[in-house]
């Protein structure tokens, strides 16, 4: 297995120092993935940019939940889940969301299951999305800007989810009570 350097701020590289102050300050701890992202400022720095540009996408605080936690499942990222299950309770989510998005059972609305139905088409299909499947998102209350704030997330979650999958985060402390792996409840 390859190892990646769990930077702290002192250890990170010049660019990436500021950004892993302003995640201390934010979250009185650094993020494991921020301290793995930290060795490339680059990756860190678009993964921070597109996190602050989706949390103020068009999309409400349930449905970026189920953006995320959709592709965190989907790809099958056993540090992202539990992270944002954590998440989801500090954006007061409905624990019956979460619930459903880790299980991969019914969500409880109509329209947020043809949310997570799309974010899958999208993540499988790499983007081609039958016209059909598109049309059933729109008729379920969604618009085109919508779409793009679909890619939006999903874009953000691509760059953390590889990033997991390559240097094996440990789950944060905070988060290691809402462990997940796929197919089990």
């Amino acid at each position: 297995m390859t190892d990646f350097i769990k930077h702290t701020i002192e250890t990170a590289p010049d660019a990436a120092k500021p950004q892993l102050e302003a995640s201390f300050k934010a979250n009185g701890r650094i993020p494991g993935l921020h301290a793995i992202m930290a060795d490339s400022p680059s990756l860190l720095s678009a993964y921070n940019f597109s996190h602050q540009q989706f949390m103020a996408s068009s999309l409400s605080d349930e449905e970026k939940t189920v953006v995320w936690q959709t592709v965190n499942v989907e790809q099958n990222c056993e540090y992202c889940v539990p992270a944002h299950t954590g998440i989801a309770k500090m954006m007061n989510i409905d624990d019956a969301i979460t619930t459903a998005l880790r299980d991969e059972t019914p969500l409880p609305t109509a329209k947020l299951e043809a949310l997570r139905d799309f974010t899958l088409q999208v993540v499988r299909n790499r983007g081609f999305v039958d016209e059909a499947d598109t049309q059933a998102f729109l008729a379920a209350g969604f618009t085109t800007t919508s779409i793009l704030d679909v890619i939006l997330g999903a874009s953000q979650k691509l760059m953390s989810n590889y990033t997991n999958h390559f240097a094996h985060t440990q789950v944060d402390q905070v988060f290691q009570k809402f462990a997940w792996k796929k197919g089990t409840k």
